[in-house]
């Protein structure tokens, strides 16, 4: 993977910031900037060598992240297929129960008592 220097310019352009203005903020030196900019990858070796061993390329042991659009999206989409096959289900019920299990288990447990509270009030 490496560094995309006209699209980074282009994005701090587009926040108001200069080049210089977003390596500040960022506390990234010119040098190293420019430096990670002439390599052909800012990879680490070791995950060149991961996935030369496995013979793969890097992209494909790296995690892509996705945003939480992306997240909430893939969750109705898993909601309505889990809907699709038990029409029982409630579909809300069913879409928040997707999202309570990517918490961490203690902050499950806390939003589950809110709703459920919330839902004894009603």
């Amino acid at each position: 993977m490496k560094l995309d220097h006209p699209r980074i310019r282009r994005l701090a352009r587009e926040r108001g910031m200069s080049l210089s203005d977003l390596l500040s903020r960022a506390r990234v030196s010119r040098t190293a900037y420019y430096s990670l900019a002439r390599r052909s990858t800012v990879l680490p070796r070791s995950i060149h060598a991961l996935a030369a061993t496995l013979d793969l390329p890097p992209s494909a042991i790296l995690e892509e992240p996705t945003s939480e659009l992306e997240s909430a999206m893939s969750r109705v989409e898993r909601a309505r297929a889990i809907c699709a096959r038990e029409p029982q289900a409630d579909f809300d019920t069913v879409r928040h129960t997707l999202a309570l299990l990517d918490l961490p288990p203690l902050e499950r447990l806390n939003r589950s008592l809110v709703r459920g509270r919330t839902a004894v009030q009603r």
